[in-house]
């Protein structure tokens, strides 16, 4: 255990390193801030003192070292934009997102587990066709385009939602349905195999003829040996929450990570995008290294080292 959570580490390291050297050269591509941060009518000598201030006058080599010491210290500087430290800018909108990433994944859950039971269970019936349409559904439509139409019918039409911000839990709603839908048919598509790949092993037939009772058949045996490419799928699917919920949180003007990442690139703010996309790539490193070590709890078979 000890040599794997060292070896990830290393691993997290270098792709921390990897997604920070890309944003670097994005930001150099993105062209001088300060024609962005001052007024059109401002003059060269005060562009030439804030291209100073900010440290962006120095030569490339020298830019590219200090931006890497600031990432690997968690020091990104302060915002452009609100004279904060751009970390902390991130951290006051990161409980939003991860509220309705939380929310999303929840409801996701709460549809998608039982159904992917009932199809495994009822193959080729109704709820298994029913099933399936959901999540192609869920799969095939764009989030952005399900939250407008959502917007559109419950927002619009009948008046029962709010269609953005966050004032109250139901404006919560409509963002984590649209997320939800498609975690949903994600979830349920892996629950159904699971459960059909157990269902038809020779162990659970003999736990059967032994008379053991179906619910214990299903979940005892049935759900629980099933569990690691569900869990794996969940593991997956919280790091894509809280790294893609861009798209939603900028249609329901939802005050996240994700819309300030959008807003803070639109200002040229190159802090807060670098302290954003920092958090989002450490959270799913995260993520995804416990969800490996709680399948390789479920199951003693998988070997982590």
């Amino acid at each position: 255990m000890l040599t794997y959570l060292i070896r990830r580490s290393l691993l997290v390291c270098v792709t921390v390193w990897g997604v920070m050297t890309i944003l670097f050269g994005l930001q150099q591509m993105a062209g001088d801030p300060t024609l962005q941060l001052l007024p059109s009518d401002a003059t060269e000598a005060a562009r030439e003192l804030l291209a100073h201030q900010l440290g962006i006058d120095r030569p490339l080599p020298e830019q590219y070292l200090v931006f890497l010491w600031h990432t690997a210290s968690g020091n990104l500087g302060l915002s452009w934009k609100f004279q904060v430290p751009a970390m902390r800018v991130v951290l006051e909108a990161l409980p939003a997102t991860m509220l309705l990433a939380g929310a999303s994944l929840g409801l996701g859950l709460l549809v998608a587990v039982p159904l992917g039971i009932l199809a495994a269970l009822y193959r080729n019936s109704w709820i298994d066709t029913l099933s399936s349409f959901l999540a192609v559904v869920g799969q095939s439509m764009p989030v952005f385009w399900s939250g407008l139409l959502l917007i559109l019918l419950f927002s619009a039409t009948l008046r029962w939602l709010p269609s953005m911000g966050a004032e109250g839990p139901s404006a919560l709603v409509l963002p984590a349905a649209t997320l939800g839908l498609n975690t949903m048919a994600r979830i349920e598509r892996i629950t159904r195999a699971s459960m059909l790949d157990v269902l038809g092993q020779d162990y659970i037939r003999t736990v059967r003829a032994k008379g053991l009772g179906e619910r214990a058949v299903l979940f005892r045996h049935g759900l629980r040996n099933a569990a690691v490419p569900i869990v794996s799928m969940v593991g997956l699917q919280l790091g894509a929450l809280l790294g893609g919920a861009v798209l939603i949180e900028t249609v329901f003007a939802w005050p996240g990570v994700g819309r300030l990442a959008v807003n803070a690139v639109y200002a040229r703010d190159f802090p807060v995008v670098h302290a954003a996309a920092l958090m989002v790539t450490l959270t799913f490193c995260v993520v995804n290294m416990s969800v490996d070590v709680l399948c390789a709890t479920l199951n003693p078979q998988i070997r982590l080292d």
